[in-house]
């Protein structure tokens, strides 16, 4: 297998906060190959966004703190990089599309005026090469009349219009990373789909690498080769698709697939909620995180934490469940994917 493209490793980023620090990722870790889609989810405070950010180089630098780890980008180090450097990478190679389009659109800018700035700065060529550019991205995500809409606003596209401009931008410098953070969490439901189906479209074409950060497990079922799942800062679970789905083993998982709605559900049937909330990461953490929050909870949970285990090749859970000197009997049946 080739080299990843992407590769985060022991991440840990924490802030600075007026009640104290704030340990937003602990110890993430993944990798991302070329044309791959990775899918992170996890309820809102997880870790995801930041952890995209991170990459990214868009942290608030006098109030974040990355205490170790790497994030290498076609094995550079970004986060040692000099800013101008980066400037370089990001738009231009590492690209991403926001969760509202409105406010990551320049209201007082014509959407050419917009697409032509990333253009101009990270590509070399005359003003004409540029638009035509600018005019082909709107038209391969589905724009219709793209040369006129070139000089509208904003304001002037519907929600999913809008999206469709934010991932044109995100892609018209050819990048080999597309962070896509939330990208249909404000579309509906129809909206949402046409969305994920031009993703999927675009990195047939150009072999884009895609991270896809959301809080819904049902978005990514026909979208992502690999899921990582996301708790309080830190990935509990990781591997194939089809392993998250079916084989799932970290009962936060559980949960997760257990509150979504399924389609080959009984009438009437109830999703289950995850009882409890997730932790303060201001507060210093002792255990396994989800252990107030776990139906399966042992006493070794609450004082250690849980350290990886591989079930199979790729897929990889940080639960107690999992240790050989757990009696698990039949602690399991029942429980989705178990």
């Amino acid at each position: 297998m080739n080299p990843p493209i992407l590769n985060v490793d022991n991440l840990h980023v924490s802030f600075h906060t007026q009640r104290g620090e704030v340990h937003a990722v602990r110890g993430v870790s993944f990798s991302l190959q070329k044309g791959e889609t990775l899918a992170i989810v996890g309820e809102s405070g997880s870790g995801k966004s930041v952890t995209a950010k991170a990459i990214m180089r868009l942290l608030p630098k006098h109030s974040t703190k990355i205490s170790s780890g790497q994030i290498l980008y076609e094995g550079q180090n970004v986060l040692a990089l000099p800013p101008r450097r980066m400037q370089g990478i990001r738009g231009a190679e590492i690209s991403m599309v926001f969760q509202d389009p409105m406010t990551s659109l320049n209201p007082t800018m014509t959407i050419g005026k917009q697409l032509l700035e990333g253009i101009n700065k990270h590509q070399s060529g005359d003003q004409k090469a540029a638009v035509s550019k600018a005019v082909s991205m709107l038209q391969m995500v589905g724009i219709p009349n793209a040369e006129e809409r070139m000089k509208a606003y904003a304001h002037h596209f519907s929600g999913g219009m809008r999206q469709r401009v934010g991932i044109a931008m995100a892609l018209a410098c050819d990048p080999k990373v597309l962070i896509a953070d939330e990208p249909t969490t404000a579309l509906d439901v129809t909206v949402q789909a046409q969305i994920l189906d031009l993703m999927k479209e675009l990195q047939k074409k150009t072999g884009t690498g895609i991270i896809l950060i959301t809080h819904d497990l049902g978005v990514v079922a026909n979208m992502a080769q690999k899921v990582a799942v996301m708790y309080a800062g830190e990935v509990v679970e990781t591997g194939p698709i089809a392993e998250i789905f079916y084989r799932p083993k970290h009962p936060y998982t559980w949960g997760l697939l257990r509150s979504m709605p399924r389609l080959d559900s009984e009438r009437g049937e109830a999703l289950i909620p995850i009882q409890g909330t997730p932790p303060d990461l201001s507060l210093q953490q002792q255990g396994c995180p989800f252990a107030p929050r776990c139906a399966h909870v042992m006493k070794v949970c609450k004082y250690y934490s849980p350290q990886p285990t591989e079930v199979s090749h790729g897929h990889m859970a940080k639960c107690w469940l999992l240790d050989q000197r757990a009696q698990k009997g039949n602690r399991l049946a029942g429980v989705v994917g178990g």
